[in-house]
């Protein structure tokens, strides 16, 4: 096997022509890489999160408490698995396995590396790529969700099926502010492969405007910095983490669609979340940072640093770095109201991303236009926001009325308010429990005085 090859950005034409093997490795590759990351991710976020919470974490079973996950796991696997009495048994038993085929599926478009020579076959570290390979993983991720939908539904129970519905009604929020993100990538990269965009990132953009050429960084979470947080915002919402793991909402709905799971099938819920986290956070740095490739301070001063199997070890730092954003999250912010979720899905993350994408598509066809229309837009634009300002309706904030206000403004017959000095009066029982003791506390009193 040669571990050194010339850095080569593969493309379309490169795929589909490796033996039968060779695709089966790489499927094996990218399995194990999920089970892995799972193992691991569970370690590293416990982990984390007791140094953010000044406590050890798991530190007992194997060294660093590495193997505590893997104890945990087969644990779960021999417990005994209950079936609900009213749950859908053929729907219950495969809801778990269509979350994990999903979030598993969608790794094998994402590239892991460059071109490299597999015992004398040259061949690209990724499983494969198509012209549209951006919409499979957005297909993925919204397929995952059935899994979800149909475990809560199939439960037979109410919360697991209130669990349901909030993913259903969060999967529609936040993959159309994900899906928008990626048409920013889409329209800078010019294509859909996720190889495309890798190689798209490679080198600076140029860009014209106004007779000014300015060059852009490389990765895109520069580029388009507002389609960066939003599409990562995004990705927590698709993922259910913290603080936007309204499904699962356990202080709300018990475990929600996961009440009625027991052993195995609860498990591969939990895999099928912790894989999506880190097949997200590999979709992440494919379309924002670059994929593979080294960040500029390396490329420097080390010509070889996107040549043979390096690249790996870049790509594996990123997808590290944003799984610990993840749970950087997880440790610090509390989790939403449902309603403040989805107000600020369909009320902030989607106008913003549609006025970038606007702005973005005027800055590229500038790119074309003459001096005079440059000038002559730019004196548009600028004559409609001074306008816009000058007839934006002013409001004045009325002055908050006081507290004993509100209790006073209140209708008749309205339900009764407690003390508004929070000072709750004794009991009745209380009052009857003091009145006889007292009579005894005087006597006892003065009998010592006597003695």
């Amino acid at each position: 096997m040669n571990l050194y090859l010339a850095a080569q950005d593969p493309t379309l034409a490169d795929f589909g022509k490796d033996p039968w093997w060779l695709v089966l490795g790489k499927i094996v590759f990218a399995f194990v890489f999920a089970l892995l990351a799972t193992l691991l991710g569970v370690w590293f976020e416990r982990r984390v999160v007791g140094y953010m919470q000044v406590r050890p974490g798991p530190n007992q079973v194997g060294p660093f408490g590495l193997l505590q996950t893997l104890a945990d796991g087969l644990k779960m696997a021999f417990k005994e698995d209950i079936l609900p009495r009213t749950a859908d048994k053929v729907v219950f038993f495969f809801a778990p396995t269509i979350s994990v085929i999903c979030a598993v599926t969608a790794l094998s478009v994402v590239p892991f590396g460059p071109m490299v020579s597999i015992f004398g076959h040259h061949t690209p570290l990724q499983v494969t790529d198509v012209s549209v390979a951006v919409l499979v993983i957005l297909a993925c991720s919204s397929m995952g969700i059935y899994g979800i939908v149909l475990g809560g539904w199939a439960s037979g129970s109410t919360y697991p099926l209130l669990g349901g519905l909030r993913s259903s009604a969060q999967m529609i929020s936040y993959e159309v502010a994900m899906g928008l993100s990626i048409v920013a990538v889409f329209m800078t990269a010019g294509t859909m492969s996720t190889s495309g965009i890798v190689a798209a990132q490679a080198h600076g953009t140029r860009l014209s405007l106004g007779g000014w050429e300015v060059a852009a960084p490389g990765w895109y979470a520069i580029l388009l910095l507002p389609s960066f947080i939003i599409f990562f915002i995004a990705t927590v919402g698709e993922t259910n983490r913290a603080p936007f793991d309204l499904p699962e909402a356990e202080s709300e709905l018990v475990a929600g669609f996961m009440t009625e799971y027991s052993s195995l099938k609860f498990a591969l819920f939990m895999l099928s979340e912790y894989v999506a986290m880190v097949t997200m956070s590999a979709v992440t740095t494919t379309l924002f940072l670059g994929g593979w490739r080294a960040p500029a301070p390396i490329t420097t001063f080390w010509a070889g640093a996107n040549s043979g199997w390096w690249p790996m070890l870049w790509f594996f730092g990123k997808v590290l770095i944003l799984v610990f954003v993840f749970v950087w999250l997880r440790g610090t912010l509390p989790r939403l109201r449902y309603d403040q979720f989805m107000r600020f899905g369909w009320k902030v993350l989607l106008p913003i991303n549609l006025v970038w994408i606007l702005v973005l598509s005027g800055l590229r066809s500038i790119e074309d236009w003459q001096a005079r229309d440059r000038l002559l837009a730019t004196a548009i634009g600028a004559g409609v926001l001074l306008l816009a300002t000058l007839l934006w309706p002013s409001r004045k904030r009325e002055p908050k009325p006081t507290l004993q206000e509100q209790v006073n403004s209140r209708p008749h017959g309205s339900f009764p308010l407690p003390p508004m000095d929070l000072q709750v009066p004794p009991s009745p029982r209380t009052k009857r429990v003091v009145a006889e003791r007292e009579p005894a506390n005087v006597a006892a009193g003065s009998d010592s005085r006597e003695v």
